[in-house]
């Protein structure tokens, strides 16, 4: 079991500026693949030996325009380096504090280094989860992060061809699937993480939702819904307030694009619970189906 200290939050405190020039001004990966492409392989080899500075250039990777290097390369290194517990607890401490220093930064031109660094946070998530090693402290810094980067989601572009993903909401969603998932999780934190989440169904600024994004917002609500110390109450208040309110764009949702949105993004969200909820042979998430059918019914 890796155990990160207190000295984590603190460099947590103290890296967002840091870490943001750093990503800003990287002129691209200069981590060397494997001639291969064995990533699980390559793993085992270059995390032992990698320095923090070899870290950061491949958190530098993450933001590179060529979704070959950025995703199938850059990601999926992460993805088996974290999952093959291949990371020393130096390592570990570092990533912690540069990815959410990086989600936490601002956008890069182009727009991918914080979706794909958000992707990467949901692994340290999922580290912990499986094995945990976060502090208290540190896992109630990271569910704050998670939730600031999903609400602070702004970039609503999905796959665009010639340049591959970018999908902020659908990575930000899977960092607080990741957090949801996690039997330490405080209920504060849990009702942060569903802030976040409701934010971001149908929010006034984004497009209808075409690359599954509200699937991949259901998910985390429906691992949540686990929980024994949210109560029916809670439940219902939650999705009350996903229901149409006095906003022009639901005063005559059909004769804009921002009312169409509304109705598609809410009506997608609403099935995904309603499906999966419905299906569940869990009765604590069962209860979100009734529910999710109220949603369903109150739109236009």
């Amino acid at each position: 079991m890796i155990r990160i200290g207190m000295a984590a939050v603190a460099a947590m405190l103290v890296l967002p500026a840091q870490a943001a020039q750093a990503a800003q001004s990287a002129p691209g990966c200069v981590v060397a693949r494997p001639a291969g492409g064995d990533l699980k392989a390559y793993a085992a080899t270059y995390f032992p030996k990698a320095s923090l500075a070899d870290l950061d250039a491949l958190a530098a990777c993450l933001g590179d325009p060529d979704p070959a290097v950025r995703d199938d390369f850059a990601f999926t290194l992460w993805s088996e380096g974290l999952r093959g517990r291949h990371l020393a607890a130096d390592q570990m401490r570092h990533v912690l504090a540069r990815l959410s220093a990086i989600v936490a930064g601002p956008d890069d031109a182009a727009g991918f280094q914080k979706p794909f660094a958000a992707l990467a946070l949901s692994e340290v998530a999922r580290a912990d989860r499986v094995a945990p090693y976060l502090s208290e402290a540190e896992l109630h810094a990271l569910a704050g992060s998670g939730a600031a980067y999903l609400r602070g989601v702004t970039d609503y572009r999905g796959f665009v061809a010639g340049e591959g993903w970018r999908h902020g909401v659908a990575h930000g969603a899977d960092l607080l699937m990741q957090l949801a998932l996690n039997p330490r999780l405080a209920r504060p934190d849990a009702d942060l993480l569903l802030a976040a989440i409701a934010a971001q169904v149908a929010p006034a600024a984004s497009p209808s939702y075409i690359h599954g994004e509200a699937r991949r917002l259901a998910r985390p609500v429906l691992f949540l819904a686990k929980r024994s110390d949210i109560d029916d109450a809670a439940w219902a208040a939650w999705f009350q307030a996903l229901h149409p309110d006095d906003a022009p764009r639901w005063k005559a949702p059909y004769a804009s694009a921002a009312g169409l949105a509304a109705v598609h993004n809410s009506s997608a969200f609403g099935d995904a619970i309603y499906v999966a909820a419905s299906e569940s042979q869990d009765p604590q998430v069962r209860r979100l189906a009734p529910l999710a059918a109220g949603l369903l019914k109150s739109l236009p």
